[in-house]
């Protein structure tokens, strides 16, 4: 039985965990580098589906004792996306920037919406300036996007505990990839539609940026 504090969650490995579990994901994730895991069981997979050794990992998290930073789905979570993704270096050492930068500062896991198959599209959209920040939070919440959580330190990491290790078929990946193809034109055809409403309303990402200068 979970409590508040015991949390089931998902991680998905191109070629598997080796060693201690550790906050040494790619610097460029949603969140920054840390070790990532989600409440969705498929949310991982589609994300693994092109390795042939990938693995599924279904995990223990206590959150006991740890500085956790919850953000809501909103302008926020794209603008924090948006600086670890490096698509604020236009902008390095203003007011918004080291607002983003220094965000995450002092906790040890941050939990948050995925950018998921479906939203991936939008958000790009959005920060190359096809679409403003209303179109953008309209998709959010109209996208239902699952939650992930972020394990940025080693505290974070040593609470984890592996309950599961589950290999992929050669049939399960190829599934995978057609339902992650699936998601992904569901999300565009969604998105275009929203996105068509909310053209008027709202700011872009660059007068956004431009505004914290």
């Amino acid at each position: 039985m979970e409590s508040n504090n015991i949390v089931t969650l998902y991680h998905g490995s191109k070629s598997g965990i080796q060693g201690n579990i550790a906050p040494i994901s790619r610097g460029r994730c949603d969140f920054g580098r840390g070790f990532y895991m989600g409440t969705d069981r498929t949310q991982p997979l589609t994300l693994i589906c092109n390795y042939e050794n990938s693995k599924l990992y279904t995990l223990k998290a206590n959150l006991s004792g740890l500085k956790i930073l919850d953000i809501e789905v909103g302008l926020d979570w794209a603008l924090l996306v948006a600086y670890n993704r490096g698509k604020m270096e236009s902008i390095k050492g203003t007011s918004i920037y080291n607002h983003f930068k220094n965000l995450t500062d002092g906790y040890d896991m941050v939990i948050g919406y995925i950018a998921n198959d479906r939203m991936f599209t939008v958000l790009d959209r959005f920060f190359r300036g096809d679409i403003t920040d209303a179109a953008l939070i309209h998709s959010l919440s109209a996208l239902k996007l699952g939650k992930q959580y972020v394990a940025i330190t080693e505290k974070a990491c040593s609470q984890i505990q592996i309950i599961e290790e589950t290999a992929l078929s050669a049939n399960d990946l190829e599934t995978l990839k057609i339902a992650s193809e699936k998601n992904r034109k569901q999300g565009i055809a969604l998105a275009d539609e929203i996105c068509r409403k909310y053209r008027r309303e709202g700011r872009f990402f660059d007068e956004i940026l431009k505004v914290g200068e």
